[in-house]
Parts: structure tokens; sequence; C-alpha cells
């Protein structure tokens, strides 16, 4: 039996939403100290249950809006749910949104170390993993150049080069591989297969269903921050395209 790495249970998140728009910060504060402004409530997800269990490879499908992202950030940590639990065993090596954790005005190579100290690496594990980074991603005669002048793609190769060094616990993939090039992306396909045969977890969310095929061996489908659908690859996936 596999052991559960991620637990999802019954979990909901609503969001605050304004009911105006305001031209500036100066003016939000006015109305804020006034107690002038009003909210609309609006759940992204509502009641989310699953299981991930340990080296299998979950993608998350659904139309846009149905809290795919939300649910990876929740798992990620960078979001609380407002009811449910969350449970995760293991170190996450998140790619969530191209070019978080990246300092425009820094080259590639201090974007390299500075996003290995988010991740929990240490300068001198970076260093050992500099050259793979560089070779992976394909960018060496662009190291030198500030990220603020990479296109999304470049981004991108930078991103799961570093993300991807070593052997993490849980993958979470979205999206990011959708701005590379076809054979890039075959690259980083093949690169989450021998990691998760190392035994990571993969978390993946992508528009492209013929990827999901490739590489996920579960599916939850989400509808409107619900789950629609909870089960093997190929039964979800074939409902999903009939919609």
């Amino acid at each position: 039996m596999k052991e559960t790495i991620v637990e999802v249970k019954d979990v909901s998140i609503k969001f605050n939403m304004s009911s105006e728009k305001y031209d500036s910060f100066k003016e939000y504060i006015i109305k804020m100290i006034k107690q002038q402004i009003t909210y609309h409530s609006f759940w992204a997800l509502k009641n989310v249950s699953f299981e991930v269990k340990k080296g299998d490879r979950l993608g998350l499908i659904g139309l846009n809006g149905s809290g795919k992202s939300t649910i990876l950030k929740i798992i990620a940590g960078i979001l609380r749910p407002t009811q449910g639990t969350v449970k995760v065993k293991g170190k996450i090596a998140p790619l969530i949104e191209l070019g978080a954790g990246f300092d425009g005005d820094l080259t590639g190579e201090e974007n390299v170390y500075l996003n290995g100290a988010l991740l929990g690496y240490s300068q001198s594990e970076m260093k050992k993993s500099y050259r793979d980074i560089v070779e992976f991603s394909e960018l060496e005669n662009f190291m030198n150049v500030p990220v603020k002048n990479y296109s999304s793609g470049m981004l991108s190769r930078l991103a799961f080069a570093i993300a991807t060094i070593g052997i993490p616990d849980i993958l979470i993939v979205d999206e990011v591989l959708s701005v590379g090039d076809f054979r890039f992306q075959k690259k980083c396909e093949d690169r989450i297969k021998k990691m998760q045969e190392s035994g990571t977890t993969v978390l993946f969310v992508s528009h492209s269903i013929e990827q999901v095929k490739k590489i996920c061996n579960k599916i939850v489908w989400l509808d409107h921050g619900r789950v629609r659908m909870y089960g093997n690859t190929r039964e979800v996936c074939e409902e999903y395209e009939k919609i």
C-alpha cells in the first residue's frame, strides 16, 4: 500500500472582493478608514477532497476559474483554506506562477541563487547544481542578463531547471510548460518522468489534455470550485472531453 503524501479534506476557500474599483491606494485607505468599502464573497473552492499517494502523478483539469491554481497554492502553503485541512508530507518544489520568486533587475545567475534560497537550498548546494541548471535551461549566453529582459519561454526554462534540481518529494507544476516550445516541453516531460521514477510525487496543471495524458496517472477534475470527478487518467479524460 502506497503512503499518502498529500491529503486534501473538505477544503473550501472564500475571497472577499471589493464591489468598487479604486483609482489609487490613497482613495482605498480613506474609504477603508471611513468604513465605506463594501465586499462580495466568492467561494473559489467548496468542499474539495482527494488524496495523492507517494509517486503518483496527479493532474488537475478544468476550465478557467475552476480553482486549479488555488488548490495548488493551498497545498504549497501560499494560501490558507477558509475551511478544511491539507496534510502534506515532504519537501515541495513549487512552479506555480511564472516569474514568482524572480527579481527582474537581477541577472539569471543571481536569480538562480535567489530561487535556490527560497527553495531551502544552501549557496554551496546551488553552486554544485549551477552547471546542470544552465545546461538544462539552455541559457548559457543569457545568464548575465537581467531576467526582466527574458521572454516568457526563457523564464519558464530557468524556473523549471531550478525547481527540478535534486529529487524533491513533491513537484508542483502549474501551466509553466505551456509557454515553452515543443522540444523543451518534451525535455521537461522526460525529466518529470525520471523524477517520478525516483519517487517524486507530481501535481500537474495544464490545459493541454494530451500533455496531462502523457504525464499523469490520476486526475482531479474541478468544476466551479468543486470536484466533479476523481480517478484514473483515461476514465476522467474521456468524460472531460465530452463537454
